[in-house]
């Protein structure tokens, strides 16, 4: 379930305690009136069945509450009540289907910013990528896939272009657009240098065949690119963080991108260009996993989308929802 709290102006909170109290999906609903202070209005708090937090959160958002006062939406670890399970229960749909859009955004626009700590994270990953590349060391290259903050754009993007929101979508291609130049500027200075001190050799690179799928473009590659941004986009909307960890270690977006520059700055272009290659099919391909996810996921609530058709369909509903 999800914790709901408002701060509502105190003309509004009737209004907002009926609709709450009138929605199958809400329950254990307080009102403390007067106790809000900046802004000024009356505390309504109550939790919520993820199922339901979408047409809750409309409902709300109508009275005009986001202007006046403030919405406050978390999840709930532990629930131990028979009121709290009627309210999952007479919810439509099943809260592991349920995608909370105005979490979900708020999620991934904080995740698409552009700041230092984001360059940071990128420029770092990209150096482990590239001491593993001149070392031939997967477990260097597995660090930089974890390291990477890469799929936090990947995956507000996909949510803009299914949302429709170009605001957001502008907002992680220039996170992507600015932060790669300035991480792979850094590791090609970094990379001289070490070819300087002779810790780089084209031999060595040649060599170094247990990273040769960093740059080695196959029919493969994009499966992993879009089985990864599948489970990523999955993770996200339900909050499985440990799946997470997976798709990192399974994309090579960031060691493609270090490899580019490795081979670039000893001459082998061939595979500067083949990393490049894999790079644009691991974006691309995350890209359009989590597209397919949230467009397949039920929209709302009361499971519009093919899945919960599907469900209906095939008799499933009580099985799974009950």
């Amino acid at each position: 379930m999800l914790h709901l709290r408002v701060i509502s102006p105190p003309d509004r909170t009737d209004e907002l305690v009926r609709i709450l109290e009138t929605d199958p999906g809400v329950t254990h609903l307080t009102v403390a009136r007067g106790v809000a202070l900046m802004p000024a209005g009356d505390l309504v708090q109550a939790d919520v069945a993820r199922e339901a937090a979408n047409k809750v959160l409309a409902d709300v958002k109508a009275l005009g509450v986001v202007e006046h006062g403030g919405i406050t939406l978390g999840p709930v670890t532990t629930v131990l009540s028979d009121a709290a399970d009627r309210a999952v229960r007479n919810a439509p749909g099943d809260p592991s289907d349920a995608v909370v859009w105005d979490q979900l955004l708020k999620e991934t626009r904080e995740e698409s910013s552009l700041n230092a700590t984001f360059v940071a994270f990128l420029t770092i990953a990209c150096l482990l990528a590239a001491i593993g590349v001149a070392t031939d060391s997967p477990v260097t290259i597995v660090g930089a896939m974890v390291v990477g903050p890469e799929f936090g754009p990947l995956a507000a993007l996909s949510v803009a272009l299914v949302r429709r929101n170009w605001r957001l979508a502008r907002r992680s291609v220039i996170a992507l657009a600015v932060a790669f130049p300035i991480a792979l500027l850094i590791t090609l200075g970094a990379t001289i240098v070490w070819e300087r001190l002779g810790w780089i050799t084209t031999a060595r690179v040649i060599d170094a065949h247990s990273v040769d799928f960093i740059y080695e473009v196959g029919p493969f590659s994009l499966v992993v690119a879009l089985l990864a941004g599948a489970a990523g986009m999955l993770s996200l909307v339900t909050a499985k963080s440990a799946a997470l960890i997976g798709v990192f270690i399974s994309v090579t977006t960031v060691p493609a991108a270090g490899y580019a520059v490795v081979a670039a700055t000893i001459g082998q272009w061939h595979r500067a260009f083949e990393s490049v290659g894999q790079l644009a099919v691991n974006l691309v391909g995350i890209v359009i996993a989590g597209v397919l996810v949230l467009e397949l996921r039920p929209k709302s609530g009361d499971e519009t989308g093919p899945l919960g058709r599907f469900k209906r369909a095939i008799g499933m509903r009580t099985v799974l929802e009950r």
